[in-house]
């Protein structure tokens, strides 16, 4: 018992010099070269960055908003009521996560552009065309796609809290004669809080931080891309890290400020598996609307892969409603273009060793925290969540000063002459929080009395966790697997600002390049993109095959 225990506690220090090294350092970094108090007045004096402070929090309150809108209704008509095609729902609403939403983007300006589909139907019409991504055009364009992309996140949060709630706390309030928006109001909000924070605050960071959508978009008045063009300087120039630092600290108080306002006093329930299912069907033509909604917004959200798909496809697009004819030209011209291999076979690299990276210390923290027990071991669990409350830009800029303030730290990761072990290690720490979930699920739900009777038949404790706990959790482990391996794979933040000469690049800084390339540069992006999208589907439709609806707990602080 006592070897078990030195054991487990030498398991704990390996974890903590782990996140010392890569979560905490990259963090103090730019603390410590962002606190410059002559920088943070010039920020704070200074309108452009004002601005860009100010664009970031509106595209942020205005996506998490909008958000909510798409989210909380439908979660609502899922959770209550039987309709045909419920079962695919769930499925349908993680199509848009497939591509990433500054991917999406391409999408996004075929349909949107001056040039594009919406203002050629206009002028069949004989009306006027409207600039939709030029001048206010981009912020709104920017919160639409982001929304587009992060409401699944909400959602599979908001069914996961409604599937909790027992159905007779609102039976009694309809007993008593209260309305069904009052039951709603007063009964199933407050219960569903925890959810609700667990999906927002994502959401909330993630669209404040977010950088890919507002670069394709060329909306530069904006923190992040702020920041992005500031890595020039960053030998010389403090005030990216302070701008950096500012960011960092308006993420954590907008965090603790939902917690506050929407987490606090988290009420629970029974579940509503002891009393039994809520959800009623409904009769005659009513029982298709829950449906048709859900199609809707699926047909809304995919609309710019849609749009990129047809683009890869298309000889021609532009100012038409249709493509002009189809091609597989551009899938050609992407295979033969010196970027678009290299980056697959890099980006394989990089998310290959971040898989195992992220499998390996989440499986080892689950164990710690949930299993195990160990004292103190909530400190390693919140460590481990905290990526996902810390802006991947944040980690990013941290870990490449870094590299350039630290000998040491150069010669372990290199973003100019060899950044694999630099990137495997950003997206392993990004992807983290998703494996630590999946494992601790599996694990809550595996019964422990197997373990001990394991142990009490003389199994030591490698027998029991290879015999016993691995084949219980496995779906787990290869849901938590899939999600550090595919979501890696298309990582934004650290690939573009991480990976400096271009035979490094991964393939997200790869479309990238291959976006601002004029004439055919756009259309091998969107080809390229294409092949990104059908990857990441095929890992989230195996993820969501494996988990079902319990897949929402990955997205939770």
């Amino acid at each position: 018992m006592r070897r078990r225990k030195i054991l487990q506690y030498l398991a704990a220090g390996g974890l903590s010099a782990f996140f010392a090294v890569f979560l905490v350092w990259p963090v103090y970094t730019v603390v410590a070269e962002g606190l410059n108090w002559t920088m943070l007045l010039e920020i704070f004096r200074s309108p452009i960055y004002l601005e860009g402070l100010w664009n970031s929090l509106a595209v942020a309150v205005v996506t998490t908003l909008l958000v909510f809108l798409i989210s909380l209704p439908l979660a609502w008509l899922y959770d209550r009521y039987e309709f045909p095609g419920k079962s695919w729902c769930n499925l349908a609403i993680m199509a848009p996560m497939i591509l990433p939403p500054f991917v999406g983007a391409l999408g996004f300006q075929q349909l949107l552009g001056h040039y594009g589909v919406v203002n050629a139907a206009l002028g069949h019409l004989g009306l006027p065309g409207c600039d939709f991504l030029g001048g206010g055009g981009r912020f709104w364009a920017v919160c639409l796609i982001e929304a587009l992309h992060l409401y699944p996140i909400l959602y599979l949060n908001l069914v996961t809290s409604l599937a909790n709630l027992d159905p007779a706390l609102e039976e009694a309030g309809r007993n008593l004669g209260a309305g069904a928006w009052y039951r709603f109001r007063r009964v199933t909000l407050p219960l569903i809080r925890p959810g609700m924070f667990a999906g927002g605050s994502i959401v909330l960071i993630w669209s404040f931080t977010e950088l890919g959508t507002p670069l394709m978009f060329g909306y530069n008045r904006i923190t992040a891309v702020q920041i992005f063009n500031g890595l020039s300087e960053l030998e010389s120039n403090p005030l990216p890290y302070t701008l950096v630092m500012v960011m960092l600290a308006i993420a954590a108080a907008l965090y603790l400020g939902g917690r506050l306002a929407v987490g606090r006093d988290g009420a629970s329930s029974l579940s509503k598996g002891i009393a039994g299912s809520g959800a009623r069907p409904l009769a005659g033509w009513k029982r298709w609307l829950p449906g048709g909604a859900f199609s809707a917004v699926t047909l809304l959200a995919v609309s710019p892969h849609l749009a990129l798909v047809l683009t890869a496809f298309s000889r021609d697009w532009y100012g038409s409603v249709w493509p002009e004819g189809f091609t597989f030209f551009h899938f050609e011209q992407a295979l033969s273009n010196k970027l678009v291999v290299p980056s697959i076979i890099n980006s394989i690299r990089y998310s290959l060793l971040a898989m195992a990276v992220a499998v390996g210390l989440g499986v080892l923290t689950a164990l710690l925290t949930v299993r195990w027990k160990l004292k103190g071991g909530f400190l390693l669990d919140l460590l481990a969540m905290l990526p996902l409350a810390v802006p991947g830009i944040v980690m990013a800029f941290g870990f490449m000063g870094m590299s350039i303030k630290y000998s040491w730290a150069r010669t372990l990761f290199d973003p100019i002459n060899n950044p694999l072990w630099l990137l495997a290690a950003a997206y392993a720490v990004r992807r983290l929080p998703y494996v630590v979930r999946a494992v601790s699920a599996g694990l809550q739900q595996t019964p422990e009395e197997l373990e001990l009777a394991a142990r009490n038949l003389g199994a030591s404790g490698i027998m029991t966790l290879r015999k016993i706990v691995v084949p219980l959790i496995m779906a787990n482990l290869i849901v938590g697997a899939l999600f550090a391996f595919s979501f890696s794979m298309l990582e934004v933040s650290d690939s573009l600002i991480l990976a400096q000469k271009s035979e490094f690049y991964p393939i997200t800084k790869a479309i990238f390049e291959l976006s601002q390339i004029m004439g055919s540069g756009p259309f091998i992006a969107c080809a390229f993109g294409v092949w990104a999208m059908l990857f990441l589907a095929s890992a989230l439709g195996a993820a969501a095959a494996l988990l079902g609806q319990k897949i929402g707990a990955i997205f939770r602080f």
